[in-house]
């Protein structure tokens, strides 16, 4: 099988959107699949570069760059997107290689859903099916089941944006052979909104673990940290957005603290979160800081709203006394850097929403401590069940062995084939 691979963001960009593809490249000529990928130029796109991402991609794998409209051009109105500015070129550049022949498919992965218009475009013109990547929801109802939190950038650019998001959705649908999706919860909601999708075919497949990243990672990291950790204080490390979403753990995680956890830890206890923010280099606003300062731990929480690129995240997650994983009060949200967080192996806490599917993994597979909570569950009920599992006792000191067997199915090689197969159904003639 040979699929044309659409990510935009790819290495050595840093994006997050570009993580599934670079970690199951290597792995799919192994799968029985022929991989050539469509991507944008670097210097086109607002990210930051990061060169070791880019290391291992197998040599003998395409990739076709193009050149949108340049980045300068994302300071006019309606142009600060991905899409807007690449769209054509990525059209161009696509039909270009499907003129020629020979690809059986179509995969789209990424978080800028505009380009997923390709996708009906390229099957109009060429016969040739696609299949579309879920990495987060393409149409959220979470600002419309919480009308009393305020959405990133303002309410008018969240209504503008959702009204276009709907309209675009269903259009494109209609011609798609499958989907995958990184929560289960996404095929439901997409089903509950466009009941003639019942049959469409989806395969739940979470962000991978990729135990070769930590092999390959210097040590010492020749790169700068946020952090000393021979300072000998105690780095508890949270990498990922912020938001307020995250209100209910982050409130539960700073009352535990503030009110059960030993003196002399919190003397030398230091909270790291870092890239909290999707905004540009120097331009987040923080979102943990603020709630944290509301208990008294102005001191020893840090928040860095800038995006690190995943090499020093990498480093981070070795380098920490502990990890934190921090969960959404929206159900349906995965946190797709559970797979790094437990491959670290470092003692980790994760707080997440009792139908969060991290949960069952972590149930499943060991690895970490974890504490839930649902939407009713109030701050205090939270933090004395986040003292329990993890300030009691030393908890925050151990490593929870991580079941092996359990997660070989989360690993980058067995989902390539995993992922093959399931293309393969969706799009033979």
């Amino acid at each position: 099988m040979r699929l044309l691979l659409v990510s935009p963001q790819f290495p050595p960009t840093n994006a997050a959107d570009a993580q599934r593809l670079r970690m199951l490249l290597p792995h799919l000529a192994a799968a029985g699949c022929r991989a050539e990928v469509l991507a944008v130029e670097p210097g086109n796109l607002a990210a930051p570069l990061d060169p070791w991402q880019a290391e291992a991609l197998p040599a003998e794998v395409p990739v076709h760059r193009v050149r949108g409209l340049p980045l300068a051009w994302s300071r006019l109105p309606g142009l600060g997107g991905v899409p807007a500015r690449t769209l054509g070129a990525l059209d161009r550049a696509g039909s270009r290689l499907l003129r020629r022949g020979g690809f059986d498919g179509v995969y789209v992965s990424t978080t800028a859903f505009g380009l997923f218009r390709l996708g009906p475009r390229w099957r109009r013109r060429f016969g040739v099916p696609f299949v579309l990547d879920y990495q987060d929801p393409w149409v959220n109802d979470f600002y419309r089941q919480h009308p009393a939190i305020r959405p990133p950038g303002g309410r008018l650019k969240q209504a503008v944006s959702d009204r276009l998001n709907r309209f675009h959705e269903p259009r494109v649908l209609r011609h798609a052979s499958g989907i995958t999706a990184v929560s289960a919860a996404y095929g439901r909601q997409i089903r509950g909104r466009y009941p003639w999708l019942q049959t469409l075919p989806e395969l739940v497949l979470p962000f991978p673990g990729e135990p070769a990243d930590f092999a390959r990672l210097p040590d010492p990291p020749p790169w700068p940290l946020p952090f000393d950790p021979h300072d000998g204080l105690l780095h508890w490390v949270s990498i990922g957005r912020g938001g307020p979403d995250l209100a209910m753990a982050l409130e539960g995680l700073f009352s535990a603290i503030a009110g059960h956890a030993d003196p002399q830890l919190r003397r030398r206890l230091r909270l790291h979160f870092l890239g909290t923010s999707y905004a540009a280099a120097g331009r987040g606003i923080p979102s943990v800081l603020p709630l944290a300062e509301r208990h008294g731990l102005g001191d020893c929480v840090l928040e860095q709203t800038d995006r690190l690129p995943l090499s020093q995240a990498l480093s981070c997650l070795r380098a920490a006394d502990a990890l934190l994983v921090i969960g959404s009060s929206d159900a349906g949200y995965t946190a797709s850097k559970i797979y790094p967080y437990l491959l670290a192996r470092r003692p980790l806490l994760a707080v997440m929403h009792r139908r969060s599917s991290v949960v069952d993994l972590l149930q499943r597979c060991g690895g970490g401590q974890v504490v839930t909570f649902e939407g009713d569950d109030s701050p205090g009920t939270l933090a004395a069940a986040i003292d329990g599992r993890w300030l009691r006792e030393g908890a925050h000191t151990r490593v929870v062995p991580l079941r092996h067997a359990a997660f070989a199915p989360f690993t980058a090689q067995a989902q390539a084939g995993e992922l093959t197969a399931f293309l393969r159904r969706c799009l033979q003639p």
